[in-house]
């Protein structure tokens, strides 16, 4: 049997191994990218949202009791994709310091703060923050 050619045991080993090492590599590439994917995607909803949030918020009637809530109205206007939550807080600011203002429910000088917060599946995605103004 001598002279003959082939590939030894441990030839085959180390190709295997190889292969091996490869074909980790490619899973866990495929791996990596399908989670950045979807977190891509739920940060695109999210922003999306807050957007859509901020527009109907400020196509509201100007709430001037001191303590504005708008949640119900977007709770009932605004569709969510199932796992989201949104969650929407004005407060009444000095429009000269931007400063929020503690003064008495009946008193608004005209300016809110609207934080829209987004939640995924019970975990914080995005806040944004944008103003209404009394006109």
């Amino acid at each position: 049997m001598k002279g003959q050619k082939g590939l030894t045991l441990l030839e085959t080993l180390i190709a295997l191994t190889i292969l091996s090492v490869i074909a980790l590599s490619i899973f866990l590439a495929l791996d990596v990218s399908h989670k950045t994917t979807a977190t891509v995607d739920k940060n695109t909803t999210a922003e999306s949202l807050t957007r859509t949030v901020h527009e109907f918020v400020k196509s509201l009637d100007y709430d001037n009791t001191g303590s504005p809530d708008y949640q119900d109205e977007v709770d009932g206007n605004i569709a969510l994709e199932p796992g989201y939550v949104v969650e929407v807080t004005a407060v009444p600011i000095d429009p000269d310091t931007y400063e929020a203002l503690t003064i008495p429910p009946d008193e608004d000088l005209g300016m809110q703060q609207i934080m829209v917060s987004v939640y995924y599946e019970g975990d914080l995605v995005m806040t944004t923050e944008d103003y209404k103004v009394y006109r």
